[in-house]
């Protein structure tokens, strides 16, 4: 804005900035500095030091009021986030004294006379400006909607009113100036969307180097971590010859080395930025954009938990500018291959960076009336039923272009006919020969061998990381072994598994693909950061890839040496030394998945790997969706390992040493079933097993005239939360109390007098081993009023010691539900039994209505232990108010029920109906009115595929020529 454009008047803003972190303020600093340029007064409220402000504008019109109303992301140290303290932080600067706070601002906005209220991102700011009658807009990339969803599930479901609280007050803004690399926001009902906010330059390159010395010659690396790990030291041997580092944000009392130097704390670090040739860091705003800003190469670490980052990342990698390392190599000082990698690139953002300057002339604008349009949906309703907003992350590469499953059922109604199904399938694919099994004519199969394909002609050609990582993983001219497991549909059981109930399950349509290859350690290809560290080559490797990685903010590759899993004795490490391996990096975490497999092939069968190992995972199962995503990864890994190694392992044994990866290695208690159901099951048919611990009593036909479906709620499912944990841990609870009433009874019973009938069932309820293998008419008669509703940690281990179960801990400091977690597994049993039974009765309308009866029973038991949520609520209320509809006309339905799946607490439901056209069209009317009412279109899982051991393996080889027609 220039110094001409002066406004008819001067104006007041109140200018409110987050707490977290000084990227913000320093971002708020250039657009104030436009303001104030123009004649106008800056109140400026925020808890950042006050030398970040006035150090870039010195002038009257700037007043600091330093206040904190927010907290921010709470981080346990430089790259770690803790969902579960950020919440809490909040709830106590925000939450607790909201009222105060809304008296105290509104007060004091109305002593200044403010014309704007300006938030970067203070939810409460809008709030006070609303009941103060003040307009306000929100300046920002991100939203703490949007950020803290995804820490609900690690916090429990109590914390889900902050979100709804944070959305109703970002709703009373008027509208939203949004920057780039944003990321969804839905509570904004208005956007204007502007250039980079930037810093300018005051100093050159040369000059900034003449003034610390430094010869053109030498690299500079900018060390700018905003704080570092405790107890860490950076190292001389860090660098390679040749460079030097600046490190931002140094102690007093910390000693560098003589490559390291250390940068005086008002630095103005984009002078530095643009006069380095590398930056080191953690992404934030800040430093993208002025990285992109200044076509700095800009190397990062990830942080783990903080939803803005994969939308920085994305455009930072778009414009050519970064490169991921591994927390592992920053901290073992394996800096030099990133640092080679880093200086071949070209950044190439060409975009505005004059985004200070803009916004400063949107809010003027503002502040002197010019309206925008306004619509009446308030945030906290668009909201409320996609509480987690990481749904954008979840969408899997490739799915959108499936032919839907209504229309092959539409067309054979109409008498279209279909592909012959029956052909052999072909032993070659365009790039491989087929050397054993076949991809059964499923076309994610013959996706993913094109994928394979593709990946072997990359060569150096630009490709987004994880594909260039892939290409670089396998000798395309020795043997690869793909396995295919399916996710499966928790058609009936759910969290009644680790009880010992009767499960039916699904095998769902997607499924992760999994390839291996062994090699001798001297032919393994390494990756550059990987054989930098690796001094000798006789030591066998792992190397994964993961694809779809940025849809989920976790890293995309991942590497250890074999030897990492062995004890010095020459005994594989414990699982607790694994689970502490694979925790070190939150980024990295989700490799126990695959690498897991190995360690528990290790212990469980005296495995011993003397080759490298690559591993490729590609799964189309989304995650975090209640659909067993992980329990593919394990399934398909393992399968594939074991084919790989000329291991036989029957499915049945896969499953459940799956399940010990799932337990120890990664730290989530799930029951069997999952596993199961992703080795063990078939196409359209439900796998019927017994989990005491995996008895499988067969496979039951899906009848012709019956379908099920899923449709994804939004709501991001975690079986490692804390609510599917607590309600675990409240059914052992109640499982261990019982069997103290009965051992009780039992020891008062006067035999003589007692039927010994009654005095049998007394004793084998004393020694129950299962919850399920207590009839309902037996715990309602005799344990239910026993039973307390709830029980704190503490009293509980007084009083009974251990509650048996070996993947849960009982917090002392905690309160469990207890009758509910406990009675649902006992009703859900026999309600399993008999849904399995009505399956194989008379086709007819009270068959179908009596299914759905007791989906709907199993829902409202789920709600009862408290793992309901909005979403999938409202996705049940829909097929019941179709269902209402149909009686009042008098018309043959077609959906007859539905209930939550899986963990819980989000995730899809699964919807059953007659299989029909009319049922695939009101499936894609609830899918609709989802959309209307909440803003997220929910994913339709539909149809079904083998499992594991249906399918078997594939070895393939790369054609060295064109198979012949």
């Amino acid at each position: 804005m220039s110094e001409s454009e002066s406004p008819r008047s001067s104006l007041v803003f109140a200018y409110y900035v987050t707490g977290h972190g000084f990227g913000h303020a320093t971002r708020v600093v250039e657009v104030v500095r436009h303001l104030i340029s123009s004649g106008h007064r800056v109140h400026v409220v925020s808890a950042a030091p006050e030398f970040v402000f006035t150090m870039e504008i010195h002038s009257p019109n700037l007043f600091i009021r330093k206040i904190l109303l927010d907290s921010g992301s709470v981080q346990s140290d430089a790259l770690t986030v803790d969902g579960r303290a950020s919440l809490e932080k909040y709830c106590e600067i925000a939450v607790e004294p909201r009222d105060s706070i809304l008296a105290t601002e509104v007060e004091w906005l109305k002593s200044i006379k403010a014309n704007l209220v300006v938030s970067d991102v203070v939810p409460i700011a809008c709030r006070a400006a609303a009941d103060a009658g003040i307009r306000s807009v929100c300046v920002t990339n991100f939203s703490w909607d949007f950020i803290y969803a995804e820490y609900v599930m690690a916090a429990g479901h109590h914390h889900r009113s902050i979100v709804w609280q944070i959305a109703e007050d970002y709703s009373h803004c008027e509208f939203l100036i949004r920057l780039p690399g944003y990321c969804p926001m839905p509570a904004f009902h208005d956007v204007i969307d502007i250039p980079l906010v930037v810093r300018p330059l005051h100093k050159s390159r040369e000059e900034v180097r003449r003034e610390l010395g430094v010869p053109e010659n030498v690299k500079l690396l900018i060390f700018n971590f905003g704080g570092q790990q405790t107890g860490w030291k950076l190292k001389e041997e860090y660098l390679p010859a040749g460079w030097l580092c600046l490190v931002c944000g140094a102690s007093a009392k910390q000693e560098l080395p003589p490559n390291f130097i250390a940068l005086p704390k008002d630095v103005y670090t984009p002078d530095v930025i643009a006069a380095s040739d590398c930056m080191l860091g953690k992404i934030g705003y800040g430093t993208v954009s002025e990285a992109l800003a200044y076509k700095l190469r800009f190397i990062f670490v990830r942080r783990d938990y903080f939803n803005e980052e994969p939308f920085l990342r994305k455009m930072l990698e778009y414009f050519q500018g970064g490169v991921e390392m591994i927390r592992r190599d920053l901290l073992a000082g394996c800096w030099a291959p990133y640092l080679e990698r880093a200086v071949t690139l070209k950044p190439c953002y060409d975009g505005g960076i004059d985004g200070g300057e803009v916004a400063a002339k949107i809010l003027q604008d503002t502040a002197m009336g010019k309206k925008r349009s306004k619509l009446s949906l308030s945030g906290a309703r668009r909201l409320r039923d996609a509480i987690i907003l990481g749904f954008q992350l979840q969408r899997a590469p490739g799915r959108d272009l499936s032919v839907p499953e209504w229309y092959q059922v539409a067309g054979n109604e109409a008498g279209i006919p279909s592909v012959d199904q029956t052909q052999k399938p072909s032993k070659f694919v365009e790039g491989f020969e087929i050397l054993h099994g076949d991809h059964h004519g499923l076309s994610d199969t013959i996706g993913f061998l094109d994928s394979l394909a593709t990946l072997a002609k990359i060569g150096g050609h630009h490709q987004e990381r994880e594909h260039l990582a892939a290409a670089a993983l396998f000798n395309w001219e020795e043997d690869i072994v793909v396995a295919r497991a399916p996710g499966r549909l928790d058609v009936m059981g759910g969290i009644a598994d680790y009880s010992g109930s009767l499960v039916l399950l699904m095998p769902t349509r997607e499924a992760c693909h999994a390839a291996v290859q062994r090699n001798h350690p001297s032919k393994q290809k390494l990756w550059k950061h990987a054989e930098a560290r690796h001094h000798s080559r006789d030591t066998p490797i792992l190397e994964i890839v993961s694809f779809g990685s940025e849809l989920s903010n976790r890293g995309p590759t991942f590497d250890m040496d074999l030897s990492d899993f062995m004890e010095e004795d020459g005994k594989p490490i414990s699982y607790e030394k694994a689970y502490h391996y694979f925790s070190r990096d939150p980024s990295q975490k989700w490799a126990a998945y695959v690498a897991g497999t190995i360690l528990v092939l290790m212990r469980e069968m005296d495995v011993r790997f003397e080759d490298s190992i690559s591993i490729l995972v590609s799964s189309t199962v989304p995650e975090g969706k209640g659909v067993s995503s992980s329990a593919s990864v394990e399934v398909a890994t393992m399968s594939a390992i074991a084919a790989a190694h000329g291991l036989e392992i029957s499915p049945r044994d896969v499953a459940l040493l799956c399940q010990k990866v799932e337990n120890y290695v990664v730290g989530a208690p799930c029951g069997v079933m999952d596993q199961m159901a992703s080795a063990c099951g078939e196409a359209n048919k439900l796998l019927a097993m017994i989990c005491q611990p995996a008895e499988i009593l067969g496979l039951v036909e899906i009848p012709s005239h019956i379908r099920f479906w899923g449709i994804d709620s939004g709501i991001r499912h975690s079986v490692g939360g804390s609510d599917y944990g607590s309600v675990r841990i409240g059914a052992f609870i109640g499982k261990t109390m019982i069997r103290s009433f009965a051992s009780s009874s039992f020891a008062e019973t006067n035999s003589e007098e007692a039927e010994e009938e009654s005095s049998e069932l007394i004793e084998s309820d004393a020694s129950l081993d299962y919850l399920c293998n207590l009839s309902p008419h037996r715990f309602q008669a005799h344990y239910a009023s026993k039973l307390p509703q709830s029980i704190r940690g503490e009293e509980f281990i007084e009083k009974y010691g251990d509650h048996g179960d070996s993947v849960t801990t009982i917090d002392r400091k905690g309160t469990y539900d207890i009758m509910a977690p406990t009675k649902h597994p006992i009703y859900e049993n026999f309600r399993v039994q008999a849904f399995k039974a009505l399956l194989t009765a008379t086709p007819s309308e009270e068959q179908v209505i009596g299914l759905g009866e007791l989906m709907y029973q199993c829902h409202d038991s789920y709600s009862a232990c408290g793992l309901g949520s909005d979403g999938t609520d409202r996705l049940v209320r829909l097929v019941q108010k179709m269902e209402k509809l149909k009686h009042s006309k008098t018309e043959n339905g077609t959906l007859y029920g539905a209930k939550i799946t899986g963990g819980g607490s989000g995730g899809t439901v699964c919807f059953i109906g007659r299989s029909s056209l009319r049922s695939s069209e009101q499936i894609l009317q609830i899918q609709r009115k989802y959309k209307e009412a909440t803003g997220f279109m929910p994913y339709v899982f539909e149809g079904s595929s083998p499992g594991a051991g249906k399918f078997g393996y594939l070895k393939i080889r790369k054609n060295s020529a064109p198979p012949s027609t």
